[in-house]
């Protein structure tokens, strides 16, 4: 698990606590922004101490390869003098030598890989904060839009209430009510124009029929 990781676990429980306690988005956003501020300050600090702890081994390395040198040269010079007796000493200090050399590469590897780790978790803690402060005025501005849109929403329900309902009710029925009083003031009194009118068709037809009447009776009476 990298140090950013524990570190972000930590900022993940702030956070939760503070949604929890229902607080201010905008407050929110700014609490965030100064965790990850924080968390950046101690991840750069222990990976100066890190990188100050590598610096000292890759100096113990440098010195303990030198001795090594140092070593495997007397071993050559004792052999070239036909000390063999001098020579396995020397050898065997060289060998103390590499199992030292081997130690150290070891320990500084892991400390490559820490100083690795490190500086990948600061890079994603910066880019974090970067998008977080990026964002924080459009999170805002949402959280307005939201707020707003609720008290909206809220409005809509109130007015589609039993009350307003009723309330609705009650003018379209007296509406319904004014409506048919009209249809009964009209009832029975036809217009005088129409009245006329009706008289002058009921004449026409009657007239018209009369003639058909005398029409076929005259038919009748010439055949006869």
């Amino acid at each position: 698990m990298g140090i950013f990781t524990r570190f972000r676990d930590i900022i993940n429980s702030n956070l939760n606590a503070m949604l929890d306690k229902a607080e201010d988005p905008e407050k929110l956003i700014k609490l965030m922004i100064h965790e990850i501020e924080d968390t950046l300050v101690e991840l750069k600090a222990s990976c100066a101490g890190v990188m100050a702890n590598h610096r000292k081994i890759q100096r113990q390395l440098e010195a303990v390869q030198s001795r090594a040198e140092y070593w495997s040269k007397n071993a050559e010079l004792a052999v070239r003098k036909s000390r063999d007796d001098l020579a396995r000493g020397a050898l065997a200090e060289k060998r103390r030598c590499a199992g030292k050399i081997e130690s150290l590469e070891e320990e500084l590897g892991e400390f490559n890989n820490l100083i690795e780790q490190y500086q990948k978790d600061i890079q994603q803690l910066e880019d974090r904060l970067h998008s977080t402060r990026e964002k924080q005025r459009m999170l805002v501005q949402r959280h307005i839009r939201a707020r707003r849109k609720k008290r909206a929403r809220e409005e809509i329900r109130r007015s589609d209430g039993f009350e307003a309902i009723a309330k609705f009710e009650q003018l379209e029925n007296r509406i319904e009510r004014m409506e048919a009083e009209a249809d009964l003031v009209n009832l029975g009194h036809k217009p005088v124009l129409n009245e006329e009118f009706d008289n002058l068709s009921l004449t026409e037809a009657i007239e018209e029929e009369l003639e058909n009447l005398k029409s076929t009776l005259e038919k009748k009476t010439g055949s006869a």
